[in-house]
């Protein structure tokens, strides 16, 4: 089993990243509020391409141990999520995972106006584990 330390020197893809912009679809709250478990599925989506590169196969997310909202999100806004594998099981893998907030929607200014944020707000961490069966892994 392999921790966090030095796994990234051992395994290349070992992190993934999606840039999103929330749209009004996204909005589910008055102010056009983006729905936290919007930053959750982002998660899903990095977990999901980080197993297929480990593995070759899309896995399950097993599990949440911990999530932690700490910034509101908004139509308009993007949101940039990582995650990174930090320990390898024979099946599972713990990750890690950050939303950040790399631009913000600025409507009180102009309906098209945004800023870039530099540095970057984090909105959303979590961590939890995925499994790929054993009988599904290809690689």
């Amino acid at each position: 089993m392999a921790t966090s330390e030095g796994l990234e020197d051992t395994l290349p893809t070992a992190t993934a990243t999606l840039r999103v912009r929330m749209s009004a679809l996204d909005a589910h709250y008055g102010g056009n509020l983006v729905d936290g478990a919007r930053m959750l599925a982002l998660f899903g989506d990095v977990a999901t391409e980080l197993l297929i590169r480990l593995d070759g196969d899309e896995g399950r997310f097993a599990s949440y141990d911990s999530v932690e909202f700490l910034a509101p999100v908004f139509a308009g806004d993007y949101i940039e999520a990582t995650g990174r594998v930090v320990m390898i099981g024979r099946t599972s893998r713990r990750m890690e995972f950050e939303a950040r907030k790399v631009i913000a929607a600025r409507p009180e200014i102009g309906e098209s106006a945004a800023d870039v944020l530099d540095p970057p707000v984090i909105v959303c961490r979590a961590s939890g584990t995925c499994v790929t069966p054993k009988a599904k892994k290809r690689k």
